[in-house]
């Protein structure tokens, strides 16, 4: 009865951070919204934010994309057309690399790179006391340092998860030329046949809602943090932790909704 309690308190005690986790949520998208007013100092942190999330993550997105790309076509080619179906694969590699796994693996890399730097940046500035510094001069937090790191981290899944789609459907029309011989003009013929506007669009609006969940999780979880040094590591783990369950979530949201409609 102590456990079952313990788990109802604790799943009481998560729906209550519900109402308060949305209107922080839409405090960021006021804030980002009204961004292109902040000051020097803001697009700075901005351009920051773009250099670490996008610029620093392309070479382990490429190489993450061109391994993915080139083993499915290099498994998955041979199979089918001992079937008879090969032009299937080129089916297969759009809904994987494009419009499925492709979004969900670059927004677990940005997860695993910037949520817990971000966390523990802010969370370390509240413990240092610059957070109460920015308050006392009239300056909004989350104008100043959330904001510029939303725009940030959703500018960088949704580029990175174009040059993701872009490497890992480029790079198999050359491997795949030393073990399974395809002419260029069959490769690209066939995959642009599958590429549709519905996959790009499914593929984006994953990238945008993936980032908007990472930089909000990961700034509520650092401005979360009160006074102990402590709790920067914790919370840094918890904004990992989190944005990997609603990224779980929100992606088979979007996925089944893309079937339905």
């Amino acid at each position: 009865m102590d456990m079952v309690s313990a788990i109802g308190s604790t799943i009481i005690d998560q729906m209550k951070s519900i109402p308060y986790g949305l209107g922080y949520f839409g405090k960021m998208i006021e804030s980002s919204a009204a961004f292109v007013s902040r000051g020097k100092a803001a697009r700075k942190i901005l351009i920051m934010q773009l250099l670490f999330t996008f610029i620093e993550a392309l070479p382990i997105t490429s190489i993450l994309a061109v391994v993915l790309g080139s083993s499915i076509f290099l498994m998955g080619y041979p199979f089918l057309l001992s079937l008879g179906k090969s032009s299937l694969i080129y089916s297969l590699l759009v809904t994987i690399m494009s419009r499925e796994l492709g979004p969900i693996l670059i927004a677990f890399v940005v997860t695993a790179r910037s949520a817990t730097a971000i966390a523990t940046e802010i969370g370390g500035m509240v413990t240092s006391h610059e957070i109460e510094a920015y308050i006392s001069v009239g300056v909004d937090p989350i104008d100043h340092l959330g904001a510029p790191r939303f725009l940030g981290v959703t500018g960088s899944m949704f580029f990175l998860t174009l040059y993701f789609s872009f490497c890992g459907l480029l790079a198999p029309a050359v491997i795949i030329q030393f073990i399974h011989p395809v002419p260029f003009a069959e490769y690209f013929s066939g995959l642009f046949e599958e590429f549709t506007i519905r996959t790009i669009i499914v593929s984006l609006v994953k990238s945008i809602f993936f980032g908007m969940i990472i930089a909000t999780v990961s700034t509520y979880y650092g401005f979360a943090v009160e006074r102990a040094s402590t709790e920067v590591p914790v919370a840094g783990i918890q904004a990992v932790g989190k944005s990997i369950l609603f990224i779980v979530l929100v992606d088979a949201f979007i996925t089944v909704l893309s079937y339905v409609f």
